[in-house]
């Protein structure tokens, strides 16, 4: 009976040993057939993705990586100031200091989600900002500066320097919201419930 008992627990910790193992060999061929995981995965999906494209590790962890944290407040009736990677209030003319003409960075925005902040060609902030999440599996979509437009990462999809899709999957534009300057200096979202005007559309997403 104790021999048996052994040869059980023996077999116990080996399969105990190998988990990590087989862990990782399932994420790597999630991987590697371009399935998206379920909600609860996506942002260290979304995380590996990223760094995939060449940005830095220190760039993940000082920038994109803040995005994927739960914000500690919504936004009230006056809109969400929007933080920066640090989850400080962005404020335009220290902004605009170290962001020039054509940036697009991104901040927190409405509900905690990662938005972009446009600069203008005139050097000041464009009165709307875009939602980061793509409208195909809510990966969040890097801006390439180079040729002018977002790429996702996840499945290819293409969205112009508006936020409007040019290429699938995805099926829709990035949502928009307004931009604002307050009396303080702090860039402040707010709900964009007016006709989308890239395709004068009503907003999909209200």
């Amino acid at each position: 009976m104790s021999a048996k008992l052994g040869c059980n627990v023996r077999g116990l910790n080996k399969k105990a040993a190998s988990a990590p193992k087989a862990v990782a060999r399932t994420v790597k061929a999630a991987a590697a057939s371009g399935e998206v995981p379920d909600m609860g995965k996506r942002n260290v999906m979304n995380l590996l993705l990223v760094g995939a494209i060449g940005l830095p590790a220190t760039s993940l962890v000082g920038g994109y990586a803040y995005f994927f944290v739960p914000p500690s407040a919504g936004g009230g009736g006056a809109g969400q100031p929007a933080k920066d990677k640090n989850g400080n209030d962005v404020k335009s003319k220290e902004w605009l200091k170290t962001h020039l003409a054509g940036d697009r960075t991104l901040s927190q925005g409405l509900k905690g989600d990662a938005t972009y902040i446009i600069v203008k060609d005139d050097g000041t902030i464009e009165n709307y900002g875009l939602n980061a999440v793509c409208t195909h599996l809510g990966c969040v979509v890097p801006w390439n500066k180079a040729e002018n437009k977002f790429k996702c990462p996840c499945h290819g999809s293409q969205y112009n320097n508006e936020g409007k899709v040019i290429r699938g999957p995805a099926p829709l534009s990035l949502a928009l919201a307004h931009a604002n300057i307050n009396e303080a200096d702090v860039v402040v979202f707010s709900p964009w419930t007016e006709t989308d005007f890239r395709t004068g559309l009503e907003p999909w997403w209200k």
